[in-house]
């Protein structure tokens, strides 16, 4: 027990005793008196010490990286911000990550548990980082989206060029001056015969524009283009009105490495005709434009729209042949084999590669990333160290986030990552490398072995794959690993050694037999998108999951691949329930879109439409959402329905109770009087325009007052259940709903998107 000084001792003297001095002065007075609160601390929270201990111990013996979980936490940030709504949340979630990175320093000084308390402190600390980052991304590079539809006569100058046959049209991307003189970016496309040669990068040109502002997303689920054209620093979309005069040539400089891309594609095309002449086109260039929209379908429905996207395969196959070639051909010079290190010059000359090939093709987002991968690869092959590691994986994931980290949303970011997650996780399992490892066996045996691999490889790409599909695209491919297992080696092995060669052989006009043999290859990967695609059951198509079970996947998923041991198999607990989550998911009845003009009731399997109409956007957008394939039926010949030239009447029974629609689809003026009547026997009212208050229906009233606040709408009537677009927006940049500014959008197609 200690004694009490007495008041008349000054408190200075009490820390220069005999007793204070024999335990070493005030230092050890301080630190003896900060080891007892936290022995007081460490009683009172015994339970979860001894929790945290646990942990610790779990931890060691998993021999986790722990550097990828670092990257996950930057990740886990970068998507907090994105679905937490306001500011204030971003800053709160910025404070609770200080705080627990703050809790980890303080356990560091008591060094009871340092792995999770220094876990604590990285992991706060990239989560607070990951909200900064993107935050600070959005300010910096977001574009407000003009105001309201608007045609505009302007000069402009070209930043980018997009050749779009398939489509008979150009994309051009302009900086310009809005109606008030400020300097914006926008996107117009151009008719094809519209488009002179003359129109290329660099270009001053003339022209009236019909502008929009970019697009949130139709219904609920859908795509999220004004999120992207924030990102782009789009301000608004369009399309040309009339003639486009060129005022101005490109200055020197300005044609660079777009106008080898764009000579390049048109060589491709020019040698090699159709649809392989396309894809040529797409895998030497990077331009996918002329490929035909069935085709792309078909690919996507295969499974194989990745081998059309220049990224990981495509890049992996350019610098490896690069790295083998020059370390074969530079082996056979003696001299120069003995004096320097042979894989280091060869995984420079790989790089070069594989950034020349980056660049060729566009330089867009997911080409970058690969080349960063691939370049890591190489420095890896060049000290000797395994190429294929999570911790390289999370480097070059950490780049990609840097520069993009907005590319977190996009199914892009996520596809790959996932894949090359998916592959590094099981070719570093116990049984794969045992199955793999060379052994004395038949000669047949070993190219068995790697079919097999290849097989399942495949299968576990796509299960990997399956739930960031049907997020994003609520289709996917079910044959997709049978597809891919010729696929993948046709193009890497075939398609691609070809098309180089070919352009090689141009060089002395001997290339026509060797794009024969490239345009074969092609016309059987067609063949096998085609068939693949065509077979019963081919694709399933499901309804929009929620972020949460998104989420529970996604989480699985990750600790499924970085964790190790057999706490591994506790992944399986979160995608077990998501996979519940997604099966419960019922679909909408009735889905509305932004501007009110585009209804569509789901019965009996089937997609009734308000409207005939002519955007095919819209209604593959109501049939995606609603997890239904095939052409809608017009609402006027359903038989649950009664319309006349101005409104429709549809009545739903769900669960043994009857609910009526009143939807508008007219113009004309309807008396105040009547109009009350009809919404009061009504139990929903969807409009395209303004309604009086004395329209009051039993449940919903959805008129272009409440839907340029809401957006979309997703109606479940059983759970009388109302889902709307600006629930997973927030005061977000991009998106103004709240605000009251009509975000109405042209009568477009999906390719304008």
């Amino acid at each position: 027990m200690t004694t009490q000084p007495s008041s008349t001792v000054p408190s200075d003297d009490a820390t220069s005793g005999s007793d204070l001095r024999s335990d070493g002065g005030a230092g050890a007075a301080y630190g003896a008196a900060q080891r007892r609160l936290w022995q007081v601390v460490a009683v009172m929270s015994s339970p979860l010490a001894r929790v945290a201990q646990g942990l610790d111990r779990s931890l060691g013996h998993a021999a986790l990286e722990r550097g990828p979980w670092v990257i996950v936490a930057v990740i886990a940030g970068i998507a907090a911000w994105f679905v937490l709504p306001v500011p204030a949340a971003w800053i709160a979630a910025i404070g609770v990550a200080l705080g627990i990175a703050l809790v980890g320093a303080c356990l560091l000084r008591v060094d009871r548990v340092p792995d999770l308390a220094l876990g604590r402190v990285a992991w706060g600390l990239a989560v607070a980082f990951g909200i900064a980052l993107i935050w600070a991304r959005s300010t910096s590079v977001g574009e407000p989206a003009i105001e309201h539809p608007q045609i505009l006569t302007m000069h402009a100058r070209i930043l980018e060029r997009e050749e779009q046959p398939a489509r008979e049209r150009v994309r051009l991307v302009l900086a310009a001056r809005d109606e008030q003189g400020e300097a914006v970016k926008l996107r117009i496309n151009v008719p094809q015969e519209q488009a002179s040669p003359a129109m290329q990068r660099g270009a001053v040109i003339g022209l009236t524009a019909r502008l929009m502002p970019p697009a949130p997303p139709l219904v609920p689920g859908g795509y999220d283009f004004a999120r992207a054209a924030w990102f782009q620093g789009l301000a608004a979309t369009g399309s040309a009105v009339g003639p486009v005069d060129v005022i101005a040539p490109p200055s020197p400089g300005w044609g660079g490495i777009a106008a080898v891309q764009r000579n390049l594609s048109a060589h491709v095309r020019s040698q090699l005709g159709g649809s392989a002449g396309s894809i040529a086109a797409a895998f030497a260039s990077g331009d996918r434009g002329a490929i035909a929209e069935a085709d792309e379908v078909a690919m996507r429905d295969a499974g194989l729209t990745h081998l059309l996207s220049i990224s990981g395969l495509h890049v992996s196959a350019v610098v490896a042949a690069a790295y083998f070639l020059a370390f074969k051909l530079l082996a056979l010079w003696p001299w120069l084999a003995l004096r320097v290190r042979l894989p280091v010059v060869a995984a420079a000359l790989g790089a070069l590669a594989g950034i020349g090939y980056t660049l060729l093709t566009g330089a867009e987002v997911p080409t970058v990333r690969s080349c960063a991968a691939a370049v890591l690869v190489l420095v890896a092959l060049a000290l000797g160290r395994e190429p294929l590691t999570f911790r390289l994986l999370a480097v070059a994931a950490g780049f990609v986030l840097l520069l993009w980290p907005e590319s977190v949303a996009g199914p892009s970011f996520q596809m790959s990552f996932a894949a090359v997650l998916a592959i590094v996780a099981l070719h570093n399992s116990a049984p794969v490398r045992a199955f793999l490892a060379p052994q004395e066996e038949a000669w047949f045996m070993r190219p068995l072995r790697g079919g097999a691999m290849l097989l399942v490889t495949g299968l576990v790409i796509e299960i990997a794959l399956m739930p960031i599909v049907l997020f994003h695209f609520h289709r996917t491919g079910m044959y997709g690993a049978l597809a891919n297992m010729v696929g993948i080696p046709l193009v890497t092995f075939v398609s691609m050694p070809l098309i180089a060669l070919a352009l090689l052989f141009d060089l002395v006009g001997l290339g026509a037999p060797v794009w024969w043999l490239a345009g074969a290859s092609l016309d059987m990967l067609l063949g096998i998108a085609h068939l693949t695609a065509s077979q019963p059951g081919a694709v399933k198509l499901a309804p929009h999951m929620g972020g949460l079970a998104f989420g529970l996947f996604v989480a699985g998923g990750l600790w499924i691949a970085l964790w190790s041991g057999g706490g591994r198999f506790w992944g399986f607990v979160p995608v077990l329930i998501a996979t519940i989550l997604l099966l419960s998911t019922s679909r909408p009845d009735v889905l509305v879109s932004r501007d009110g003009r585009d209804v569509a009731i789901i019965e009996d399997g089937r997609l009734m439409s308000l409207r005939e109409s002519q955007s095919s956007y819209a209604s593959d957008t109501l049939a995606e959402l609603g997890a239904l394939d095939g052409l809608p039926l017009p609402l006027s010949q359903w038989p649950g329905a009664r319309c006349s030239a101005e409104f429709c009447i549809a009545t739903i029974e769900r669960e043994g109770r009857r609910y009526r629609l009143l939807l508008a689809r007219g113009r004309e003026y309807v008396t105040e009087r009547d109009l009350a009547a009809a919404c009061a026997r009504v139990d929903i009212v969807v409009a395209d325009r303004w309604l009086p208050y004395s329209c009051r229906p039993r449940w919903l009233k959805a008129d272009r007052r409440m839907l340029e606040q809401t957006g979309g709408l997703a109606i479940r009537l059983s759970s009388r259940e109302v889902e709307t677009v600006a629930q997973g927006q927030g005061a977000h940049g991009w998106w103004h709903g709240a605000g009251g500014v009509p975000r109405e959008a042209e009568r477009r197609t999906g390719s304008d998107q």
